[in-house]
């Protein structure tokens, strides 16, 4: 199984690349959001790579993440999805976009990538809510927090709250209430305590 490739770039495309591996073009095909962080054509790289041989073809698809390739896995595991459209659906959301709408359930937003209906969306959160890992979908849903040097203790507190069972928008709305009076020095536990209390 071809799991990576290490070469130079020859070609690139927004849905497909072709890398010279050693006097060897492999050509694989590759989401939207691979495309953007591409190097310039004629230097080094390397792509994280999933292979799918079928009886009248043999498909390449690459990756510039770890994360995305993963995403991509999980996708072509849901019951209908097939690789192109987990490519389709990788090009249309961020992976952190992808599982925040997991996470929340959103079936309009993925709905809304070409090829996805209101059924398929409904299968892949279904599904892929059980294959994710419960840390996965948390960091997901903290991704709105409030920017700045604060923002990892703040991303920790709400992080908290979530696992303590609070809703996502509640807990978002509860750190953002007490983030004024918060330094990066503010120990965890004081947070959840003015949070918990509603001390400001």
């Amino acid at each position: 199984m071809i799991v990576f490739l290490d070469g130079i770039l020859d070609e690139k495309e927004p849905t497909r690349v072709v890398v010279n591996v050693n006097g060897v073009g492999y050509e694989a095909a590759i989401p939207l959001s691979s495309y953007d962080r591409l190097p310039a054509a004629g230097q080094r790289l390397r792509l994280l790579t999933v292979p799918v041989v079928r009886e009248d073809a043999h498909l390449l698809f690459g990756f510039m993440s770890g994360e995305e390739r993963g995403l991509f896995l999980l996708l072509t595991s849901v019951n209908g999805i097939g690789p192109k459209l987990g490519l389709a659906v990788l090009s249309g959301l961020s992976a952190r976009d992808l599982k925040a709408a997991v996470a929340q359930g959103d079936v309009k937003r993925l709905s809304g990538i070409s090829g996805v209906g209101k059924k398929t969306a409904e299968r892949i959160i279904l599904e892929m809510r059980d294959k994710l890992g419960k840390g996965d979908l948390m960091e997901a849903l903290a991704g709105g927090d409030v920017p700045g040097p604060k923002q990892a203790k703040l991303r920790d507190a709400l992080l908290a709250l979530i696992s303590l069972g609070h809703k996502q928008a509640d807990a978002q709305r509860m750190v953002k209430d007490i983030a004024p009076q918060i330094t990066p020095e503010t120990p965890l536990e004081d947070i959840l305590r003015k949070v918990l209390s509603g001390r400001k």
